[in-house]
């Protein structure tokens, strides 16, 4: 017997840039990506997130002229193809059968260019047409969205939904460029924005203690959307997602674990469940609290940062229990999560706030437990917004933190 072993390293590396009003005349954040492929015009399909389109006005105009006025490095092989924005264009095979029919259409290559502009559920459905189409076609995505920008923009994933369950289907693909227009956020509502700052609680939590209390600080001002704040809270959340990806040895996820789903077991359930009426940066904040106060059980933070964590999360404006949490089958979304991953259980939890651990065992009783904490948290924050008098709290039962009491101010 003869056993030959076969080895080697791909390097990946791409750009994210930070920018406005990326379709102006003199902004050379596209340009650039594109004369970087060298001196040959770049036949390039636009696929357009429809909700973005139909928020911005002008956008279609400012795309054609700047096709038009970089002519010498660029073609556009058609209109931008439209796509339905948001979980719908996930969940049926029909926006990726459409992409393929024009990649073959217009005989695109892996030389050419697919540029993806939305969502994050656009840019997943985008991607995974572009990587699947002659095994990968370059793609640059210009994410819109707050979630986008600081999260699913920046990472190597790719996937649609399949069977009941989110992102079955996928590949992890690097996109050959990422560039964040902070302009494009305005047309957002602001369930939309507040939906993405979780993804940022969410990686201050497990890796940044001085961003988890920047965070904490600046609580109210990310309430009302300020710039600045939001600003500087997407570059940073989108710089240690980057950094986990080149650090963290298992860029396309090999291993069981995966420590940026940090409250996602249960927040993939709970999108499920609703059918997408739960966004997915509310489901996760629901499944941080849960994972929050489930470390807090076992003694791995303490009640003063459980409270800042809580705090935090329902200042920005998240509620913290929807019924689908009730109604979830714990043990079964486990299951599921663990095969999604392959290998051993493996969930995330704190270690104290900017540290992490795995656990490869649940308690589902306490976790039971903890879900009915945030339930009766949830009615005793309604009774006090009602003006009426707060329930009685039973002692031994974190029951304080029901009723909000915070922690120290900074």
């Amino acid at each position: 017997m003869k056993t030959l072993h076969q080895r080697f390293t791909v390097t990946y590396s791409f750009p994210v840039i930070f920018t406005r009003d990326v379709f102006r005349e003199g902004n050379t954040a596209l340009s650039g990506v594109l004369q970087s492929l060298g001196p040959a015009r770049t036949r390039t399909l636009i696929v357009l997130d429809s909700y973005v389109v139909n928020a911005t006005h002008g956008l279609l105009e400012k795309i054609e002229k700047y096709g038009q006025r970089h002519s010498d490095i660029m073609e556009f092989v058609d209109s931008p193809f439209l796509m339905r924005g948001g979980e719908i264009c996930k969940r049926e095979p029909l926006e990726v059968e459409k992409i393929h029919a024009l990649i073959d259409k217009h005989h695109l290559c892996r030389h050419s260019l697919v540029l993806a502009i939305g969502g994050g559920a656009v840019l997943d459905v985008a991607g995974y047409a572009a990587a699947t189409a002659h095994r990968g076609i370059r793609l640059v995505r210009m994410p819109t969205t707050v979630l986008a920008q600081n999260d699913a923009g920046v990472g190597v994933k790719t996937g649609i939904n399949a069977f009941g369950r989110k992102n079955y289907i996928g590949t992890f693909t690097p996109p050959f460029s990422v560039i964040n227009d902070f302009d494009f956020l305005n047309s957002l509502t602001e369930r939309d924005k507040r939906a993405g700052i979780a993804e940022a609680v969410k990686v201050a939590i497990i890796k940044d203690r001085t961003f988890f209390d920047y965070l904490y600080k600046n609580r109210h001002k990310l309430a009302s959307f300020d710039p600045g704040v939001m600003e500087k809270m997407i570059m940073r959340c989108a710089e240690l997602h980057m950094e986990h990806t080149a650090t963290s040895g298992d860029p396309f996820e090999s291993e069981s674990v995966r420590p940026l789903d940090f409250g996602h077991w249960s927040a993939h359930k709970i999108e499920e469940l609703t059918g997408g009426e739960v966004k997915h940066g509310e489901a996760v904040a629901i499944g941080i609290a849960l994972d929050s106060l489930y470390s807090h059980q076992i003694g791995n933070i303490d009640e003063i940062e459980l409270n800042k964590i809580l705090i935090t999360l329902e200042d920005i404006g998240f509620d913290l229990y929807h019924w689908a949490l009730g109604w979830m089958d714990i043990d079964r979304a486990l299951r599921e999560f663990q095969e999604h991953l392959g290998g051993e259980l493996t969930i995330t939890l704190l270690d104290g706030i900017g540290s992490k651990r795995e656990l490869h065992e649940i308690d589902t009783v306490l976790l039971k437990k903890c879900v009915d904490i945030l339930s009766r948290r949830k009615k005793g924050r309604e009774k006090r917004n009602d003006g009426k008098m707060q329930p009685e709290v039973r002692k031994g039962d974190t029951g304080h933190l029901l009723h909000g009491k915070q922690g120290p101010a900074t």
